[in-house]
């Protein structure tokens, strides 16, 4: 597989400033990293995207993320290793990125449980997170980018 596009970062430097920008505001979130980090993660394989699964599989693992969570977060449901919060997120994520297969869009117990679980700056925060992961998705995906290569 080739990349399609080889410089997105300087073809497209506003978007990507404004993207970057995005992920500035996300770090400085109240939602824990490893939530964002687990979220970005199961978005990015229900899209298909090899380049983000990569990197935040990668960039969990150098923050402390333990194996058995990084092998399982696909099936999370199914898995022992989750808070109550992380999977309110996880559901939130797979909800919000699979909206085009639920005609009410997200469903009333996804948020009620999201809602339950995050105040509502940390709740507008996941949003915000589970949107741009979407977008760098598409951005990749779209683009070829290659896993575990640099997008120059």
């Amino acid at each position: 597989m080739e990349s399609r596009m080889s410089n997105v970062p300087a073809v497209a430097a506003g978007g990507f400033k404004a993207m970057l920008n995005l992920e500035g505001f996300l770090a400085k979130s109240p939602v824990p990293d490893s939530t964002l980090e687990l979220v970005r993660i199961r978005v990015s394989q229900i899209n298909g995207c090899g380049f983000c699964v990569d990197m935040h599989a990668r960039d969990a693992k150098k923050a402390g993320e333990t194996d058995e969570r990084l092998w399982t977060v696909a099936a999370w449901r199914e898995s022992p290793y989750f808070t109550d919060e992380e999977r309110a997120a996880l559901a939130l994520a797979e909800a919000a990125t699979r909206i085009a297969d639920n005609p009410a869009g997200v469903p009333d117990d996804v948020w009620d449980d999201a809602a339950d679980a995050y105040d509502e700056e940390s709740l507008a925060a996941l949003v915000m997170a589970i949107a741009a992961i979407n977008a760098w998705n598409r951005i990749n995906v779209t683009t070829r980018q290659i896993a575990g290569t640099p997008i120059t």
